[in-house]
């Protein structure tokens, strides 16, 4: 009776390189267009090509939308956790064949629910997975957002890949 083992790819071809699971600050901003103050993802901890997404927001009191949302009681807002969902969403886009040289852009929003606020000194960790492209412009992704384990949004968000 013989045993199988499992040997990586990359040591049956290795020249093929790793697939990279975690992005950087600087490799984020290679990939999407966004910029202070509006990138809104300071790293991606966890990447699935095709697939899905994880990355982290680390929210600070130093962010400009706190000085009117809301003066005394600093709440993010839900507006901006949606994007900063996208953005993630974003990052799974930007790596598949039919999105090179496309831009993408929100095609609309369903069922988002806000359970909890988030305030200065939360980490926000968002995932995005990839449900669906249809003929190669239009996507539907699952997204939500965590702090400490516990759901604050959830929702679908629909994409639609425009010429760049």
């Amino acid at each position: 009776m013989s045993t199988l083992t499992e040997i990586p790819l990359t040591e049956i071809h290795p020249e093929i390189p790793p697939i990279k699971t975690t992005l950087t600050i600087e490799e984020i901003q290679s990939l999407l267009p966004h910029r202070y103050p509006f990138l809104l993802v300071d790293r991606i901890i966890d990447y699935v090509p095709g697939k899905s997404a994880t990355g982290i927001k680390n929210v600070s009191i130093n962010e400009l939308f706190f000085q009117g949302h809301f003066p005394g009681r600093p709440i993010m807002p839900g507006v901006l956790i949606v994007e900063a969902i996208a953005q993630v969403g974003g990052i799974v886009l930007t790596q598949l064949p039919e999105a090179k040289g496309h831009l993408s852009l929100f095609a609309g929003i369903d069922g988002v629910r806000f359970r909890r606020p988030v305030v200065p000194g939360d980490q926000l960790v968002m995932t995005a997975e990839l449900i669906v492209v249809k003929r190669k412009r239009f996507g539907k992704m699952h997204g939500k957002a965590e702090v400490n384990g516990k759901l604050v949004t959830e929702g679908e968000l629909m994409f639609s890949l425009v010429d760049s």
